[in-house]
């Protein structure tokens, strides 16, 4: 298994090899390639960034650092992502995406390029008996059903345009009122 890492190792799209070098660290690699040492350690999730060893390949992040993103809300291209098709599943406007990425080449989309998804803000007036809430980063229907004392189907049947598998940090969703 030790001589596993050694070997040549085939790295993810969005990334490249790296060898490691005397002296390496992943700080100094996060430096030199303009990414994080936080994206290094997520791509490659089984080397010990305590113990890295001379000859040992790794993959380094060739995206830049994510583009900035008030709310927090990124997301992965896909295999036949355009921006249209995400705006859309976003409910947000193709506008509104393209602004919120100005460095991203709509016409050159690369999978595993992360982009920011700005919070769609369209008006939400919640129907009596429910009140709003704005997400927050770890949010899901679930969770909120417990901290609420409600059921998830409540929350969907006061939310039911909302897709509770695509919840953005800052949305409006209506929480049903617990009588």
């Amino acid at each position: 298994m030790e001589n596993e890492a050694t070997t040549t190792r085939t790295c993810p799209p969005g990334t490249i090899p790296y060898v490691i070098k005397s002296g390496d660290t992943f700080y100094k690699l996060a430096k030199e390639y303009n990414t994080t040492v936080a994206a290094i350690i997520s791509a490659n999730p089984l080397v010990d960034p305590e113990k890295l060893k001379i000859g040992e390949t790794i993959c380094i992040p060739t995206q830049k650092v994510h583009p900035p993103c008030p709310e927090g809300n990124y997301y992965t291209i896909q295999p036949g992502d355009t921006l249209y098709r995400i705006a859309i599943r976003y409910n947000i406007s193709l506008d509104d995406l393209i602004h919120a990425n100005p460095l991203l080449d709509p016409a050159r989309l690369e999978i595993g390029q992360i982009i920011c998804i700005p919070v769609a803000t369209p008006p939400v007036t919640c129907p009596p008996g429910t009140r709003s809430y704005m997400i927050k980063a770890g949010d899901t229907f679930y969770n909120l059903a417990i901290k609420y004392r409600t059921t998830v189907d409540a929350i969907q049947k006061a939310n039911p345009n909302v897709d509770p598998t695509r919840l953005l940090i800052g949305q409006i969703v209506c929480m049903p009122e617990v009588k």
